[in-house]
């Protein structure tokens, strides 16, 4: 079956040296600069170093457990060093990651590792305590928490050669609806997103001092560290996000970027050491993971950060779209916050009418679809979900719904999947969301549809805030700002609204929540 364009996804490619050592060459033309940074247990490698424990856990996975060229190591742990180190071994042998959530259920882990059948599984202590019995029985086990200091014997002779068209990971989707979904990311895929980022950052990435606060079991973890590494610059790794500690540490560690999700830069706003952070080394934060609130940004704008969004998904890149922050000032960075830019540079985009397949026109909304040598080979055990999501000639179907503008700059305007027919008419549940969270005393809304008996269905909306607000002081709000199809049928304010374990609103929650609440009433 042909998943997409084999132009990109060509396995017989010859074999090549550097595919896969992403710490080797590395190591070879900045062995003494920082690579990677480990703040809560004080830990500093060089390059040098990072590539000696790449060397010796690669040197134990072929030799303990015979993993080789196609071989796949689940891991199951949070983010730390060591599951780094993991992702530079396996590709110096060719096996193959495939990172798994630790904050998912123990049944939907077990479903997952029996999908992915892996011949490894990583874990740590903390993490297989909660795990009890799902792990495969007759799978080994593989202690992140064992002691790898000292480079194996015969290094050089541990990187075999891989086709860029080899996979290098399977990462599943968030799975906030149905069954995750597993997409095969070819070492093709990862190479070329990193030379993306490196094309198009307005600053040199060699001098990045990257903060990871993205999980590395989804795509954003790894699209955050592995281009740093890349250009040579240093990553500092933390187990969790943390609000006071991640302030904190952009201090003590000169951080001069980030990457971030909405609810992340809200809870920094509202963390105790917000205002007494210097940040003077923060120069810019992307937002990621959906579209992000004027209102967010602007505390940061307020201390001379910049903030820009950015838009991407597993399958299509995930580097697909950025507003980068180039050589204008922050009064006009402001002003655009709201838009995802432009496509990089390897990468094209169009917005298509989902029922005529047409070209729409600007301003028009429509299906953002893409194209580009750094979209996924498919998914794992779904052909029929890998062939839907292919147009004709290499077009990716993102399923997100977005309009361009006269500028030539892209907003996200929601998704097909949450659009509401209400009485015959689509209403973007972002767009009520939007006009919600404008309300000076909304901190954040999420929409969801609810069945009804006369429209079929109606929006309902939750919303958290820290000062006290009517019901028909948000209706009033809204009256002016929706059409009267688009007004929810409720609104209920709420403590915190529900994410997926990539950040990202989660409305089957929120719905599920809702109904609870509900019959808590009656």
């Amino acid at each position: 079956m042909k998943n997409r364009g084999d132009e990109f996804s060509n396995a017989s490619e010859p074999p090549m040296d550097w595919v896969g050592d992403w710490s080797g060459r590395r190591r070879t033309l900045t062995p003494d600069r920082t690579a990677v940074i480990e703040p809560h247990t004080q830990t500093t490698l060089t390059y040098r170093a990072l590539d000696d424990r790449a060397c010796a856990l690669a040197a134990r996975l072929a030799d303990d457990y015979g993993l080789g060229p196609g071989d796949r190591l689940a891991l199951v742990a949070r983010n730390r060093l060591e599951a780094l180190v993991l992702f530079l071994a396996c590709g110096k042998i060719g096996a193959v990651l495939a990172p798994v959530s630790h904050r998912l259920a123990p049944a939907e882990i077990e479903a997952l590792l029996q999908r992915l059948a892996p011949a490894v599984v990583a874990t740590d202590s903390p993490v297989m305590e909660g795990l009890g019995d799902v792990l495969p029985p007759t799978t080994p086990v593989y202690d992140l928490d064992i002691p790898l200091t000292q480079p194996a014997d015969g290094a050089a002779s541990v990187n075999r050669p891989l086709s860029p068209g080899a996979l290098a990971m399977l990462i599943h989707t968030g799975g906030s609806t149905g069954l995750p979904k597993i997409c095969r990311v070819s070492h093709r895929q990862m190479i070329w997103n990193a030379i993306e980022l490196l094309v198009s950052a307005p600053e040199s990435m060699a001098r990045r001092r990257e903060l990871l606060l993205f999980p590395l079991f989804h795509i954003g973890g790894w699209n955050t560290a592995i281009p740093v590494l890349y250009a040579g610059g240093t990553v500092i790794l933390q187990p969790a996000f943390e609000a006071e500690t991640v302030l904190a540490n952009i201090d003590r560690y000169d951080v001069n970027h980030l990457g971030a999700v909405e609810a992340m830069l809200q809870a920094l706003r509202a963390a105790p050491n917000f205002e007494r952070a210097s940040l003077r080394s923060l120069e810019g934060i992307t937002v990621a993971g959906g579209p992000c609130s004027q209102k967010t940004m602007e505390a940061f704008f307020d201390r001379g950060v910049a903030v820009n969004q950015a838009y991407g998904l597993t399958e299509a890149g995930p580097s697909n779209l950025v507003d980068a922050a180039d050589d204008v000032g922050l009064d006009e960075q402001r002003a655009r916050a709201g838009s995802v830019g432009t496509s990089f540079y390897h990468c094209d985009y169009r917005i298509i009418d989902p029922d005529t397949g047409q070209r729409v026109g600007t301003g028009e909304v429509g299906e953002l679809q893409l194209r580009s040598p750094h979209s996924f080979d498919g998914y794992w055990d779904d052909p029929s979900a890998s062939a839907a999501r292919w147009a004709e000639a290499g077009w990716l179907r993102s399923g997100d719904l977005a309009r361009e503008a006269a500028d030539g700059r892209v907003r996200i305007v929601g998704r097909l999947d949450n659009v509401i027919i209400s009485g015959g008419e689509k209403v973007a549940a972002e767009e009520i969301e939007a006009a919600l969270a404008a309300h000076p005393a909304v901190n954040a809304a999420l929409v969801f549809a609810m069945s009804d008996p006369r429209w079929g269905q109606r929006p309902v909306a939750v919303f958290t805030s820290d000062a006290p607000i009517t019901m028909d002081a948000l209706r009033d709000w809204l009256r002016p700002r929706l059409a009267s199809y688009k007004q929810p049928a409720d609104v209920m304010q709420v403590t915190s609204l529900p994410l997926t374990g990539s950040g990202k609103p989660d409305r089957q929650q929120a719905r599920a929540d809702y109904q609870n609440a509900l019959r808590g009433r009656s």
